[in-house]
């Protein structure tokens, strides 16, 4: 577990390593049939599973990589890669997010385990079923650093948890788990998928509500509380920026006056909360048969 987070380097290595991954899902799926998924061995099979994840999309050894991208030679290379809110346009971002995995393989083996769906679903059973916090969090973990690329590997990936994996329910009871750190990488993830334009209905019917009720109320008390709030309001951006239905969810479920609050907080420790609100009422107020509404 230790070694698994030493660098590029280190991670390289271990995905190399002839059996290494495949044990770790073994032992998982394992401890998930035995209903055990408590253990602390378990934790740390996760956490590696985590750690190895990271930065995967890059990472990825030559032949995976062309395999993955052939299919993407039609996509202009001449885009400029997208900031936050992303400066391609629609059409290219549709292409490229309908741009389709080669076809899984059934008996995946050593790196290939990392993105495959069985792992993808056992990440999911854990959120599920383990009530250890480190174990929750290196599942979501995992889950956030597959889906954080831009290119078909991710967006395949957002796809299985949301409508192949049905997903969505165990990771919204994580927006309301205690630890702030569970809290916080539950809204990452979701962050994450909700760029993909194809699940945003799907998200914004199920967390939305969800998402607007752990904003906070007031003034922001601590640094992780700050992150979450920031990546909930560019979430919220996410759905609601194409969407007047969503925004109008958005605001059946109360969300203006804390975005609105978040956004006036001038504090630089909060900076970023408050800028991420700030676009996001931006945002809002482009859906122009909304103003009344607003106004009132």
């Amino acid at each position: 577990r230790n070694m698994s987070s030493a660098g590029p380097e280190g991670r390289k290595k271990m995905r190399e390593c002839n059996g290494l991954i495949d044990s770790l899902v073994y032992y998982i799926q394992g401890a998930i049939a035995d209903h055990e998924p408590n253990d602390k061995a378990t934790e740390n099979c996760v956490c590696i599973l985590h750690n190895l994840s990271y930065q995967l999309e890059i990472e990825l050894p030559e032949s995976y990589a062309q395999s993955i991208y052939m299919q993407r030679r039609n996509i202009s290379s001449n885009d400029k890669t997208p900031g936050c809110f992303g400066s391609r346009s629609r059409k290219v971002k549709e292409k490229q997010q309908d741009t389709p995995l080669p076809e899984e393989k059934s008996n995946p083996r050593g790196v290939e385990s990392l993105w495959h769906s069985t792992l993808i679903r056992i990440y999911l059973s854990l959120i599920a079923k383990s009530t250890r916090n480190y174990t929750q969090e290196a599942s979501l973990g995992a889950l956030q650093n597959l889906t954080a690329g831009t290119g078909p590997m991710p967006f395949a990936v957002a796809r299985t948890v949301v409508q192949k994996a049905n997903g969505l329910p165990s990771i919204r009871t994580m927006l309301h788990a205690s630890h702030p750190t569970v809290k916080k990488t539950a809204v990452s993830l979701l962050r994450n998928l909700s760029r993909n334009t194809s699940l945003q209905s799907d998200i914004a019917r199920e967390v939305l509500p969800d998402l607007v009720s752990i904003l906070p109320e007031s003034v922001l008390e601590s640094d992780i509380v700050c992150e979450t709030a920031a990546s909930i309001c560019y979430t919220l951006f996410n759905l609601t920026q194409s969407s007047s239905h969503n925004a109008r969810l958005l605001l059946s479920a109360n969300g203006l006056p804390k975005i609105i609050t978040i956004s006036m907080n001038d504090s630089n420790m909060f900076s970023k909360a408050s800028r991420a609100a700030s676009v996001l009422l931006y945002s809002l107020w482009s859906h122009t048969d909304l103003h009344s509404a607003y106004k009132k």
